[in-house]
């Protein structure tokens, strides 16, 4: 039986990874994101390298919106056998002391409020499946450092820090809920930047490793996470 992931948060770095190496091993792919010509660009791509995929619109932060994407999918491409979440909410909350409550708010509808939406409209497909999985990009800045968070507080990216922190834990927790159901959690941390990404460093990581390197996590279903540099 053919299996589905769903991407959410389609963009040209780390989730162009994710969606070439699972459509190479056999995964039909749905792409959600916002923005539909960089939807329409990447299914036509994927199409061209004879995966199968199809691209539907919904902001991230908005559950209802998700979980509408979630059970187009399935109606158009099959059963959800993994869902992977690269969406973040980069800009919200970069000073935490002068943040509108709203700001404040955004950070965790992407992070959390949005991905447990997505899992609970996945979850009879992901735990049909027998081998689903909820996938995780995080970013460093989630660390509980102090010189991470001095970092993240003078590039003002405090709400992304926030965001990355409470996702970290998150991946804890829906592990330990959803172990026994056959559906496994995990993430890939991200200490660096991405090539193809408009904030691309000189020692980028390309996105093919960061595919890989979820495909081996989904394949293993042991660790609960890895962290790339």
């Amino acid at each position: 039986m053919s299996k589905t992931i769903v991407i959410v948060g389609f963009g040209p770095g780390i989730s162009t990874g994710v969606a070439e190496k699972f459509g190479a091993q056999g995964f039909k792919v749905a792409l959600v994101g916002r923005t539909k010509d960089r939807l329409t660009a990447g299914v036509a791509a994927l199409k061209a390298k004879g995966i199968e995929a199809a691209e539907f619109v919904a902001d991230a932060s908005d559950p209802a919106a998700i979980r509408g994407a979630i059970a187009k999918a399935r109606t158009q491409l099959g059963p959800i056998a993994t869902i992977q979440w690269n969406a973040y909410g980069a800009g919200e909350g970069g000073d935490l002391l002068t943040a509108s409550p709203d700001e404040v708010a955004g950070v965790f509808n992407v992070a959390i409020v949005g991905l447990l939406a997505a899992v609970q409209e996945a979850l009879p497909d992901l735990k049909a499946a027998k081998d689903g999985a909820v996938l995780i990009t995080n970013g460093a800045f989630g660390d509980l450092d102090p010189q991470v968070d001095g970092y993240a507080t003078s590039t003002k990216n405090m709400g992304l820090a926030l965001a990355n922190g409470a996702k970290h834990k998150l991946v804890g927790l829906l592990s330990a809920r959803l172990k026994d159901e056959g559906v496994y959690v995990g993430e890939v941390m991200i200490a660096g930047s991405i090539k193809g990404t408009a904030w691309a460093g000189e020692n980028a990581i390309d996105p093919a490793v960061v595919g890989n390197k979820f495909w081996e996590l989904f394949q293993g279903r042991k660790e609960l996470g890895v962290r790339l540099s």
